[in-house]
Parts: C-alpha cells; sequence; structure tokens
C-alpha cells in the first residue's frame, strides 16, 4: 500500500532536505507540499492523504500551527495521521498532540532525526494507527518524574521504568522485547506491574496505554 502524504514546511531547505529522504521509498509519495497553516490546512482538506508530515511551527504566528492542525484533523478527519516535526523539546507540546487520542500521532525532534529510518517509519507507524514519540521527551518526563518527592515513581524498578520510557515511546511488546533483549512475555508481566503500580492496570489497548504512560509522567512531571 502506497502511503499518500501532504508535507507542511516553510523552510525551504528543511522541506527539500525531508523530499530527498522520501523520494527513494517506493511505498511512499507526497502528493502536495505546502507552506503555510492556511494552505496546509485547505490541501489537506481537497486531498484527503494518509498522512500529514508538518512542522509544528509556520506561518502566520510560527507557533503551534502543526498542533492545531492535528486538533482539527482528529475531529475533521480522524483517519488522516499526522506526524509532527518540531525544534521544540517541550513535553507538554507532545502530550497535546496526544491528549484526545495517541492514534496515528508521532512527535518528532528535528535536531535528533539521525537519517531516512526516523521519519519514514514514523510515517509507516502512524499510517498503521499506531504512534511514536521522541526518547527525549519521555526523557524530560521521567527526570521531571524522579525530582518528584511526592510521587509513587521509586516504587517501580529500574527495569520496570525503562520499560515505562519505551512505552511512552509508542513501542509494541515485541519492539520492546527486542530492544532490551528479553522475552516478550517477560515484557508483559513487567508492563502489568507497572501499570498495576501507577493505577493505570486498564490501559490495556497499545494506543491508549501509550496515552496512559506519557499522561501519568506528564501529569506528575508538573
Amino acid at each position: 500500500m502506497t502511503i499518500r502524504v501532504v508535507f507542511g514546511e516553510d523552510s525551504y531547505l528543511a522541506r527539500e532536505a525531508i523530499l530527498s529522504v522520501l523520494e527513494g521509498e517506493e511505498d511512499i509519495d507526497v502528493v502536495a507540499t505546502c507552506s503555510d497553516y492556511e494552505s496546509l490546512r485547505l490541501t489537506v482538506g481537497d486531498v484527503r492523504p494518509d498522512v500529514v508530515l508538518a512542522d509544528i511551527s509556520m506561518p502566520p504566528t510560527h507557533t503551534d500551527e502543526g498542533i492545531r492542525l492535528a486538533t482539527e484533523l482528529r475531529r475533521t478527519q480522524p483517519d488522516v495521521g499526522v506526524v509532527i516535526l518540531s525544534q521544540y523539546a517541550e513535553p507538554l507540546f507532545a502530550t497535546k498532540l496526544l491528549e484526545a487520542s495517541t492514534d496515528r500521532r508521532a512527535y518528532l525532534l528535528k535536531e535528533r532525526i539521525q537519517g531516512r529510518g526516523d521519519v519514514t517509519r514514523a510515517l509507516r507507524e502512524v499510517a498503521a494507527g499506531r504512534s511514536i514519540v521522541d526518547p527525549r521527551i519521555v526523557e524530560l518526563l521521567l527526570a521531571a518524574q524522579r525530582r518528584r518527592k511526592d510521587s509513587n515513581f521509586d516504587t517501580l524498578t529500574p527495569r520496570e521504568q525503562e520499560i515505562l520510557a519505551l512505552v511512552a515511546e509508542g513501542l509494541s511488546n515485541a519492539a520492546i522485547a527486542e530492544r532490551i533483549v528479553i522475552t516478550k512475555r517477560a515484557v508483559e508481566r513487567h508492563i502489568n506491574a507497572i501499570f498495576s503500580k501507577l493505577g493505570l492496570a486498564d490501559a490495556g489497548h497499545f494506543s491508549r496505554r501509550v496515552k496512559a504512560a506519557l499522561v501519568y509522567l506528564a501529569g506528575q512531571a508538573g
């Protein structure tokens, strides 16, 4: 299946760099590019792509246009995925992107994009209905969590804290097992223990559990 993408980015250099990454992917077709918020909104409405790849800030205000578009699309075109490219290592933006649902959403930091695999993986995961959060955002949430004296975060073992971070990034049980070299069954046991300790035991579905992990970390980090 070909993933149809509309790309919104006001920087010519950044736009060309990302396009050069995507042009060699047989299953990804960039059907339109836009350089401002309003043209992006109109184009997405006309083209109805599978995924929107958008800078978080675009004209006219250069603030949170990408997040606002993602919020609007959740209501008007819920089947359209959104991958946000951001220069802000700010957990608030990521949690705002995911507050209604984590389905079909990704938040990547521009400065940490290492190569073509980061963007293409995000597009494919989001097109499949899943989510991705940059690990740096999760690291910041975890660090804030560890500083709190009134948190039950310290009831988690170091391994459970590690797995919670990977859950929040959007990794599946199988991907977590491969990353830390344990069995999938062991991952499932750890996740059950984590969510029980944190009062998130009902967050079993993949997307719900990503949101639950992020909401817990963000809420406790304030």
